[in-house]
């Protein structure tokens, strides 16, 4: 049973021009997509730089304005008062931002970075407070002397504990995790993933996990839907995606997984050049007249891809 419900977003920005500086045309960052979120399930979000990815949480959670669509709460419409302050939703939707050190605030310490949302929302007493950041600082493996240090005297990964920390001080349902370790070396990368399933086991979040690592998506992710220029080619579990993808997209992008083990890879070069070749022939059928994206067609009960009437009787 879904808890919240993303129906048909749009997020347009205008471009504007002539002598009286009028909108002459749009940006479609973020145009139709829908999304469901079940209790203790990781969703993927994957595609190319510029695709959407990032606007999509960040219009999710209230960062972007919504051109179109609407998001469904518990049962309600809170498209209109994610910005409100009291909001129960603000306190329930949180986001690991990719940035982890522009996103932690210079001027205060750990201490007060991590306590914000506590503050905001919890309304708990100092004694409390100390105690709920101890606890939130130990979750994250983090040593209680941190709290007085700032930001700058920190490592990337540490960085990024801290905002985790931040955003699980709510106990939120949903956490929207941009990109969260692509600016960490790949030691760093494997402690802060495994470290963010413990804790979504532990404490039953959901994620919308957002990235372009298709590698990282299939270690966290239940459910993931391909993203490319502002629209779904394919969705669906990780079984469809990594063992019955059908769009030529995201053939490309399960292609282009770099893999070091030496066996197999003659094999693996001509699954490249085939898929390549495969798109420069007939990539034109995968999108309409303009160059836009199917929308989304139902091949079994988990399993959707962007397509027309004509490819939908092929398969």
């Amino acid at each position: 049973m879904s808890f919240m419900k993303i129906n048909d977003l749009h997020v347009h920005y205008p471009i504007r021009g002539g002598f009286f500086n009028t909108v002459i045309d749009n940006v479609y960052a973020v145009d139709g997509i829908s999304l469901e979120f079940e209790k203790g399930k990781a969703y993927g979000l994957v595609g190319e730089s510029g695709c959407g990815k990032s606007t999509t949480g960040k219009a999710i959670i209230g960062l972007e304005k919504i051109t179109s669509g609407e998001i469904i709460y518990e049962g309600e419409n809170v498209t209109h008062k994610r910005r409100s302050f009291d909001s129960s939703y603000n306190r329930d939707i949180q986001m690991i931002f990719q940035d982890a050190h522009s996103s932690l605030n210079p001027r205060k310490r750990v201490q007060d970075i991590i306590a914000e949302p506590i503050r905001n929302f919890l309304k708990l007493s100092p004694d409390e407070e100390k105690r709920k950041v101890n606890e939130l600082l130990a979750i994250v493996g983090m040593s209680e002397d941190v709290k007085l240090k700032y930001p700058h005297e920190f490592s990337g990964g540490q960085k990024q504990r801290i905002g985790i920390a931040r955003a699980i001080s709510c106990n939120p349902k949903l956490i929207i995790a941009d990109e969260p370790v692509s600016a960490l070396d790949l030691s760093v990368q494997a402690q802060v993933l495994n470290f963010m399933k413990d804790i979504q086991q532990e404490f039953g979040l959901s994620y919308l996990f957002i990235s372009h690592d298709l590698g990282v998506v299939k270690h966290m992710c239940d459910h993931i839907s391909i993203m490319y220029k502002g629209r779904f080619v394919e969705s669906g579990n990780r079984n469809d995606i990594y063992n019955n993808p059908q769009h030529i997209y995201t053939k490309r992008l399960l292609s282009a997984i770099p893999d070091v083990n030496p066996i197999g890879r003659d094999i693996r070069k001509r699954e490249r050049i085939k898929v390549e070749s495969d798109y420069v022939v007939n990539h034109k059928s995968y999108y309409d007249e303009n160059g836009k994206v199917y929308d989304l067609k139902q091949l079994n009960e988990s399993h959707q891809v962007a397509m027309n009437a004509h490819e939908k009787g092929g398969i």
